[in-house]
């Protein structure tokens, strides 16, 4: 079943993403749908009553949002942008009487909120799509009118990428984690893309996503420095737990179970900020104190790559907004950062050895690097690297100890 979900799932993306056809683009969604199904149908667990109930309370959730989208298309990306961060710390399974209790000891649930948003928005546009055709004159139908099509620089390459992705859980040996992450991650991510360029964009939308993404980075800021505080957190991932545990310092996680996920979400609030500010439409002073406790916020994470990444958009946005001047003094600023701190940085590891110094990063990535070496061509299938690389590994241990670490890889 988890197979014939990877063959939909790579069918139906291109169809979704690159045609401008109305049939087309439902018989994508509907591929999508029916890959989607079989996922969440191939555990083998029956259907209880408290399985059934919970089902019926998310179809009303679901129908309601759709009739929201129906009549405010527009509503959907602000909404998918206020939905994404959001994973509720809920645990399913048959262990709980009604299938459904809070998770504990720091875990935290799926992204619930985003899925359901995206489900709403992909029935509505179902909807839409159907009832335009059906509106259209009988002269007009033939040929039949085409849609407004995705920017070619991201259709095309989203397309193939999800397809050779999705068709790679044939040959991936991580049966659990190949359609774990086909469930959850690549099929909703081209189920929102799809929706999002599809629907309006008034003139209104860019100053209302900014405001949700300053919004959003706030209220993480807020718990964060709380969190600080208190030495309290809500959700975390046992390495943090075992970090504050023994380290002289004490990283926040906010509402994430990673400080540098929580991070990378001032990082954009903080790029919002100086962007608004460098076109003058905020005040300097409002903007200054709003980027002081995002700073705040983020310090507490002590996520390096958080910082790393503060850094090169302050640069890059400085550099895109400002007049000659300032993209000199940007590029001059970067490069005395750059030389400077990589002084400093040899200064302080000299003798030490390049997985310590990265974090073991180094380590992971030579692995990494040996798995593509060994196969270039079709790789070893989605989920499956970690597994790949441990077994290319002469020192062993659990697979967790061998993932990537980084996205490209």
């Amino acid at each position: 079943m988890a197979h014939l979900a990877a063959v939909l799932g790579a069918l139906g993306a291109p169809l979704v993403l690159v045609s401008c056809r109305r049939t087309v683009i439902l018989g994508g969604l509907g591929a999508i749908a029916a890959a989607e199904a079989l996922l969440a149908t191939s555990g083998g667990n029956g259907v209880s009553a408290s399985r059934a109930a919970l089902g019926i309370v998310g179809l009303a959730v679901l129908a309601v949002g759709a009739l929201l989208f129906v009549r405010r298309p527009e509503l959907v990306p602000l909404l998918v942008l206020i939905a994404a961060p959001f994973r509720l710390p809920f645990d399913f399974g048959g262990g709980h009487r009604f299938f459904v209790g809070l998770a504990r000891d720091g875990q935290i649930g799926r992204l619930l909120p985003l899925y359901a948003v995206l489900t709403a928005a992909a029935l509505a546009l179902v909807w839409r799509l159907i009832r335009e055709r059906e509106r259209e004159p009988e002269r007009e139908r033939e040929p039949e009118r085409e849609l407004l099509p995705l920017p070619p620089e991201i259709a095309f390459p989203l397309a193939a990428l999800a397809s050779f992705a999705a068709v790679s859980v044939l040959w991936s040996s991580a049966d659990a984690a190949a359609t774990n992450l086909l469930q959850y991650f690549l099929l909703p991510f081209v189920v929102l893309v799809a929706v999002v360029a599809r629907s309006p964009f008034p003139a209104w939308m860019p100053r209302a996503l900014g405001i949700a993404a300053v919004s959003l980075a706030t209220l993480f800021a807020t718990v964060g420095i709380v969190q600080e505080a208190t030495h309290r957190l809500l959700f975390y991932t046992p390495a943090v737990e075992i970090g504050n545990a023994y380290s002289s310092f004490f990283r926040v996680t906010s509402l994430f179970r990673d400080p540098s996920l929580y991070g990378r979400h001032l990082v954009l609030g903080i790029a919002v900020v100086l962007a608004v500010a460098w076109y003058r439409k905020a005040g300097l002073a409002i903007a200054a104190v709003i980027v002081a406790f995002l700073f705040a916020g983020l310090f507490f994470s002590y996520s390096q790559s958080s910082l790393v990444a503060l850094f090169g958009v302050a640069v890059f946005v400085s550099v895109v907004a400002g007049d000659r001047a300032v993209r000199l003094a940007a590029a001059v600023t970067a490069v005395l950062v750059v030389v400077g701190g990589g002084a400093f940085v040899a200064d302080k590891v000299a003798g030490a050895s390049a997985q310590r110094v990265t974090s073991d990063r180094s380590r992971r990535i030579e692995l990494t690097a040996s798995v593509f070496a060994k196969h270039p061509l079709v790789g070893v299938g989605l989920g499956s690297q970690p597994r790949a690389s441990q077994a290319l590994s002469a020192n062993g241990g659990p697979p967790s100890l061998f993932v990537s670490h980084t996205t490209p890889l």
